[in-house]
């Protein structure tokens, strides 16, 4: 009867190591930060993540998606509160991101690094406006929290306005086809 019952304490702290664990992101603790560069200025922001998860399985990301909610878009550098909701009803506009058209957007894990020192390589696909494009990025650990920076070319997703990739001549009014997203979810 003792080898039986050491049996099943073994098997079932075997399949804990061998199967894969889904972990549920936690909105509420979750943040992004975004950070947009023209000549002579940036602008910086939050969006909230509206849903996610990550399926890990002996200390690697195997699967993956997290959902942007496009609509909660806000700015955070401009205090004169009449710029500000210019600036924010811009981004959602059609010039940006169609945010009544595309109300979210996401991103689907396909492959990831195991995790060394805290620090895994991901790789997955990111879709905004209905366009998927694959990024990698790093991803540092810290307990449950999951912290990255990952670097968009927004002219891949069809978000031209002040884009020189589209168009000649805007001179100082040209605003970078690359934006910063600072990721921090907690799991």
């Amino acid at each position: 009867m003792k080898k039986l019952g050491l049996v099943a304490v073994l098997l079932l702290a075997i399949s804990v190591v061998t199967f894969a664990q889904k972990k549920e992101v936690k909105q509420d603790a979750s943040v992004v930060k975004w950070t947009g560069k023209k000549i002579g200025g940036s602008h910086n922001g939050e969006i909230d993540v509206k849903s996610g998860y990550f399926e890990f399985k002996n200390d690697k990301i195997i699967g993956g998606e997290v959902v942007i909610d496009m609509n909660s878009i806000v700015n955070k550098d401009l205090d004169n509160e009449e710029y500000n909701q210019k600036l924010v009803g811009h981004l959602k506009s059609d010039d940006f991101f169609g945010v009544e058209r595309y109300p979210t957007s996401k991103f689907v894990v396909t492959k990831a690094t195991k995790f060394e020192n805290g620090k895994a390589s991901v790789t997955g696909k990111l879709t905004i406006k209905e366009k998927t494009e694959e990024v990698t990025f790093d991803v540092v650990k810290d307990g449950d929290n999951y912290s990255a920076k990952v670097e968009v070319d927004r002219s891949k997703f069809d978000v031209r306005y002040g884009s020189n990739s589209f168009f000649d001549n805007l001179g100082d009014k040209a605003i970078n086809d690359i934006f910063t997203l600072d990721i921090s979810l907690a799991l």
